[in-house]
């Protein structure tokens, strides 16, 4: 148990930044999610438009820290190939 003052402010201080983290990384993932689903209907302008929303999503993610940015790149590449591949 935390005995300092520090130590009980610092628990405070965790658990909100990480309901905040939380609730960040799950708005990402439904914006992933709306790509992915797009992509699998087949829907090529769609599937861009949801991709065109996801990016800056992954970029705030990058720039909060709660996502690593080669796994965002990484993320947007994949989806934007298979965007891409749609005809």
């Amino acid at each position: 148990m935390a005995n300092t003052p520090q130590a009980r402010k610092r628990i405070r201080r965790n658990a909100r930044r990480t309901e905040i983290n939380r609730d960040r990384v799950s708005r990402i993932r439904t914006f992933v999610k709306k790509v992915e689903a797009a992509i699998e209907s087949g829907d090529k302008a769609t599937a861009s438009t949801a991709l065109a929303a996801a990016q800056p999503e992954l970029a705030r993610g990058v720039s909060k820290g709660v996502l690593h940015k080669n796994m965002a790149s990484r993320k947007f590449s994949r989806l934007t190939k298979k965007v891409a591949a749609l005809a």
